[in-house]
């Protein structure tokens, strides 16, 4: 049975054009050199409280193997020892114990087994994996922090959404790098009639 305090975000870092990576899957965009006067700053302390309060992280292969070149690089591991889920029906390196490899019903997954043990369960990547996993109804809530730059072409943030999916606008905010973050809900999820989306 689903935990009904669970909360699925999808977390996406895109382009303003769109795009989460170009068509190669390089993400050497990311590092912009814009300054925003009027923006707020990422104080590491936050970052590190808000990084706290999220339970788990599911992505799809391509986002696993950019973490792990990231890391790889030197770069750093960026979800610390919390949960790694990565969707996939390869047989991808597990370079620590957090991580687990899942092929199979998502819909099945996310509620039978990830919102009955975690709470804060947040979906990073890519756009395969966020398309399907709001075209399923499981999406509370995405965050999408666009950066200033456009890169005309490239893996886009949803792929193939075969329906409308109405958003309700909670949050703003622009940093002093340039970056604007949108936090929207999903309208729908956990409505007035305690319905939500059966699946």
């Amino acid at each position: 049975m689903a935990n009904l305090d669970s909360r699925v975000t999808i977390h996406m870092v895109a382009s303003l054009d769109g795009f989460i990576a170009r068509k190669d899957g390089r993400v050497d965009w990311l590092e912009t050199s814009d300054e925003f006067a009027g923006g707020d700053t990422m104080d590491p302390g936050f970052v590190e409280a808000f990084l706290k309060t999220i339970d788990c992280y599911v992505m799809g292969s391509r986002t696993y193997e950019t973490a792990l070149q990231f890391e790889a690089r030197g770069l750093g591991w960026p979800y610390g020892e919390k949960p790694i889920f990565v969707l996939t029906s390869r047989d991808l390196p597990r370079t620590r114990d957090t991580i687990e490899l899942y092929s199979g019903d998502l819909a099945q997954f996310v509620n039978g087994r990830l919102r009955p043990a975690f709470g804060r369960i947040w979906f990073v990547g890519g756009g395969a994996v966020s398309g399907e996993c709001l075209r399923l109804g499981l999406a509370d809530e995405i965050r999408y922090s666009i950066l200033p730059i456009l890169i005309g072409d490239g893996i886009p943030f949803f792929e193939k959404l075969d329906r409308d999916v109405a958003l309700h606008l909670a949050e703003v905010k622009a940093y002093r790098s340039g970056m604007v973050e949108l936090r929207y809900e999903v309208r729908g999820r956990g409505d007035e009639s305690g319905k939500g989306h059966a699946l």
